[in-house]
């Protein structure tokens, strides 16, 4: 299969410097803008439905976890 060759005509300004631009990855690897990504196991994901569920959870269990600490000896 031979390629089609195509008179593209280039519109871009100049002034536009396309070699200082990166590529985004996308999927898992890509960069995590400022929090940590946890996988749940399906098993635990599926009683949860979103995110704001899980953390109101965690929230909770690290209260009542406080809450039932022994006091330090002194």
């Amino acid at each position: 299969m031979k390629k089609v060759e195509t008179d593209l005509k280039d519109e871009l300004r100049p002034e536009y410097d396309l070699r200082s631009l990166r590529v985004r990855r996308v999927g898992a690897g890509r960069k995590n803008l400022g929090g940590a990504v946890i996988r749940l196991e399906p098993d635990v994901a599926e009683m949860f439905p979103d995110s704001e569920a899980v953390n109101e959870a965690l929230r909770f269990l690290i209260r009542i976890t406080k809450e039932n600490e022994p006091p330090l000896p002194r």
